[in-house]
């Protein structure tokens, strides 16, 4: 089990942003975080990457307690929150290099791995611009290239289409899919579109008030409401 939690509990003071969570994500699986904008998704998240602690419960993330060893989690787990940050006058290269160096990579090794990420995400031939001139597209999928480029056991992806048109919105849905189909990758995605979890991931997990209140494959879930299709 590459993320498991038990009765996990974060409160900001009376407010329980994550309410007894119990959570399993497998190893080589897309498991889709699903629920509406507050309903405590991103605190989950945070957790699992020891950026916060849990006011209560237990988890271990790749194997590590991400309170007590962030760093063992953080050298596995590859992060894209949803509002990504790069320093615009930089080109995409430069930023991908700047990236691998903090996090350890040899340059010997990082260029061949950036120029291949930079055309899996289809940036190859813009990765000479400042990323100010991308587009909220551009930029997604830059970040895309910044999870592979640390070649991650675990993928985490905060509502990673937000603000994309359509077209680009399907484009890195097929990106998410090859990150596993391709990489062996495991992937946590979480997202407030049911459509698109519906489309690429393998188990769901809905999430509403801090509470996991349903949890399965996307026809498990569907057989649920009655083959009317999901529902918050």
């Amino acid at each position: 089990m590459i993320v498991e939690a038990r009765g996990l509990r974060k409160a900001y003071g009376p407010v329980q942003a994550v309410d007894g969570l119990d959570l399993e994500v497998q190893e080589g699986e897309i498991y889709g975080l699903l629920g509406p904008n507050g309903s405590g998704k991103t605190t989950t998240i945070l957790i699992l990457l020891g950026l916060t602690e849990p006011s209560s419960g237990e988890v271990r993330v790749v194997g590590y307690n991400p309170t007590r060893e962030p760093l063992k989690v953080k050298r596995q787990v590859g992060y894209l929150p949803e509002h990504v940050g790069f320093y615009d006058d930089l080109t995409a290269r430069e930023n991908l290099r700047y990236i691998a160096r903090l996090n350890g990579i040899p340059d010997r090794d990082s260029k061949k791995r950036i120029e291949e990420v930079l055309k899996q995400v289809g940036l190859a031939e813009v990765a000479d611009r400042p990323v100010r001139t991308y587009s909220r597209g551009m930029r997604q999928r830059l970040g895309i290239a910044d999870v592979l480029v640390k070649q991650p056991r675990l993928a985490i992806l905060d509502e990673p289409t937000t603000g994309i048109d359509p077209e680009g919105a399907s484009q890195i849905l097929d990106m998410i899919v090859r990150m596993r189909d391709e990489r062996g990758m495991t992937v946590l995605l979480s997202s407030h579109l049911l459509h698109q979890v519906q489309r690429v991931c393998d188990r769901v997990g809905i999430m509403h008030r801090g509470k996991l209140v349903a949890e399965g494959t996307v026809d498990e879930l569907s057989a649920k409401t009655s083959g009317e299709g999901l529902e918050f």
